[in-house]
């Protein structure tokens, strides 16, 4: 979907794909026509924007042939869906049985990682609709915090001057611009934006920056005018948002029984409690835990918020809430003023096929009205902020030789 900020910018919104396990072309085209296509329309909107996730065996395949980026792209088009931006943070496997610290690796020390990404930012080049301003990707925030250590400081700094050589030289050959976005997240080399000021410093800036994920930004705690202004002293651009919302628990200890539904085997679920804002180390054992069961066994001191992305318009029940008032003051932040802060917002839950029994989606059309719902949820918190939905007659675009 797209909106008309008051000041004439174009905002794109949509929802992150790697909620869905596909990983080979047929999947993708399979899980368009079973979600993405049922989810337009029921939002009404003549083009719903995708946040593409294409595994690295999928993107290697597709960087390396025109033709399949041009038979990718027809099929979107034929279904009215556009793609602006890929979230290429997961190399793999993102729905396996159990994830939990394989998210994180490849990391940015290594050539792989680059690689990936460069496969990425070829292929975007060449879905961006005609009238996109640039593309966008977003990625894992250097490497999880352990092991590091300068030498594989100084190998992560490499393969980010690499990184913004490649998308200069995609740039070159397509005419198309695309960026970078790396993305705090919990227990990483980078968790907070105070951390991405310091050690993104000196980065590519033009080709470069953050995606600031919003349930990410609160459970560091982070008050969200203050994290946008910090990033601006220290020249980051955000390049993307992932509109999402965390589990918050004012009296943990009170609900612990609640909780403990939400512990689950596939993802991590770092925990952290109010005391970690603004220390040096906000992973600190103090009051930081790695994942939810390890928060309560060590009874960590609340409130907490937890890493666990939830529906937007479904917070859990009480005695636990959602983070929503953050995700709200994120984007007033960002689009209150006279020029937009981010061009590119993407709605990224992708926790629902471990959500608690209850609130579970029990068939594919569940999952494609909970995905509108929330599209719509945001789609409205936009709007209350002055932004206008646009109409966009479908387009297509030259396939670079």
């Amino acid at each position: 979907m797209r909106l008309r900020h008051a000041g004439g910018e174009t905002v794109h919104l949509g929802y992150c794909t790697n909620v869905h396990p596909a990983e080979d072309l047929a999947g993708i085209l399979t899980q368009l026509d079973t979600y993405a296509v049922p989810v337009r329309a029921a939002l009404d909107t003549d083009v719903l924007g995708l946040g593409l996730w294409l595994a690295a065996p999928v993107a290697a395949e597709l960087a390396a042939d025109p033709g399949l980026r041009r038979r990718l792209r027809a099929e979107l088009d034929a279904r009215g869906l556009e793609v602006v931006t890929l979230n290429g943070f997961p190399y793999a496997a993102f729905q396996a049985p159990v994830v939990k610290h394989d998210v994180y690796r490849p990391d940015w020390t290594t050539a792989a990682r680059l690689a990936y990404t460069l496969d990425l930012a070829r292929i975007l080049a060449d879905l961006l609709p005609d009238d996109a301003a640039r593309g966008s990707i977003s990625t894992l925030p250097l490497a999880w915090r352990q092991p590091w250590d300068a030498d594989r400081a100084d190998a992560a700094r490499g393969r980010l001057d690499q990184l913004a050589a490649g998308l200069a030289e995609v740039e070159r050959d397509t005419g198309r611009p695309v960026r970078v976005a790396f993305e705090p997240e919990p227990g990483c080399v980078v968790e907070s934006t105070g951390q991405a000021a310091a050690l993104l410093s000196g980065v590519d800036t033009e080709r470069l920056g953050v995606c600031l994920d919003l349930a990410h930004l609160a459970c560091a705690w982070e008050e969200p005018a203050a994290a946008l202004d910090r990033l601006r002293a220290a020249g980051l651009p955000v390049v993307k948002v992932q509109v999402s919302a965390a589990v918050e628990a004012a009296d943990p200890a009170g609900g612990a029984e609640a909780l403990r539904r939400w512990v689950e085997p596939r993802f991590l679920h770092q925990t952290r409690g109010a005391g970690c804002a603004g220390v040096a180390d906000p992973a600190d054992p103090a009051y930081a835990a790695d994942d939810l069961d390890a928060a309560l066994d060590a009874e960590l001191p609340g409130p907490w918020r937890v890493h666990y992305h939830v529906p937007l318009h479904a917070p859990p029940e009480e005695p636990l809430s959602s983070t929503l008032p953050v995700l709200r003051d994120a984007l007033a932040a960002l689009f209150a003023g006279p020029t937009v802060g981010c061009d590119h917002l993407d709605v990224e839950t992708y926790t629902w096929g471990v959500l608690p029994a209850a609130r579970r989606p029990r068939t594919d059309a569940e999952l494609a009205a909970g995905i509108a719902a929330e599209l719509a949820f945001a789609r409205a918190e936009l709007v209350g902020l002055g932004l206008t939905p646009t109409r966009t007659a479908s387009t297509t675009v030259g396939v670079s030789r």
